[in-house]
């Protein structure tokens, strides 16, 4: 593949937008995944799962390829429960739906469910009965500061080794995360928000690509912030 075509073609929902905007043919597929992942973080390794959807198809008939991840839940109380991490996913996807249907995007709607992973992995049974109150996003906190409260956010941007599970095969990706404590209302909350991710064997050809559009991405979000007059320090991979 030639850097001309690694360039253009479309590597996040943005792109394809821009590429809508300037006339180009697109056509996309969508699958869903959630993946069991073992995680390395501060030298603690802890299994969670990610809410991947992979984006697939052709832009002026040059196939791309490209997945985002949605949410991250784990089974042990280190992250959001797997069931509130499945609502976290469907709240950004739906996003990301109504961005592309806005800019004339003709794409089949889908959601994820966790009732086409308990057969997979048992395990998560347990969790369908989760408490799901209580369950906030990035944006909900853009909209709370939007209604003239006052918002904190202290970000901090770390890089995580971990190894996917497929069937019949192991991965090994590197994702760039990003750790948000948010103060307003009386209350502190924590989360964290996966930005980009690459192939760790691949480091030196991808890991640029990944730092790119995760650095783009958190310019939309900062963005986002200033309008709302969010109070924050501004911070990019590097």
């Amino acid at each position: 593949m030639d850097n001309t075509t690694i360039t253009d073609l479309p590597k996040r929902i943005t792109d394809l937008i821009r590429f809508k905007n300037l006339g180009h043919n697109l056509s996309i597929d969508m699958s869903f995944e959630i993946v069991p992942v073992n995680f390395v973080h501060k030298s603690h390794e802890f299994q969670a799962y990610i809410f991947l959807c992979k984006y697939s198809g052709t832009a002026n008939d040059k196939t791309f390829f490209f997945r985002k991840c949605y949410a991250r839940g784990c089974p042990h109380n280190l992250c959001p429960h797997v069931s509130q991490a499945v609502l976290i996913a469907n709240r950004y996807l739906i996003r990301d739906y109504k961005k592309l249907i806005d800019a004339g995007i003709a794409i089949k709607e889908r959601l994820f469910t966790l009732e086409d992973m308990v057969v997979k992995y048992e395990e998560l049974e347990q969790e369908k009965n989760a408490d799901k109150s209580g369950i906030l996003t990035i944006n909900d906190y853009i909209n709370i500061a939007n209604e003239g409260n006052n918002v904190e956010i202290q970000i901090d941007l770390e890089t995580i080794p971990a190894v996917e599970h497929f069937v019949n095969q192991k991965n090994e990706q590197t994702f760039l995360m990003a750790d948000f404590t948010i103060t307003t209302l009386g209350r502190k909350s924590q989360f964290q928000r996966c930005f980009a991710c690459f192939q760790t064997d691949q480091e030196a050809i991808e890991k640029p690509v990944a730092m790119n559009i995760a650095n783009e991405r958190l310019k939309l979000l900062f963005k986002e912030f200033d309008q709302a007059k969010i109070q924050y320090q501004a911070c990019f991979f590097n």
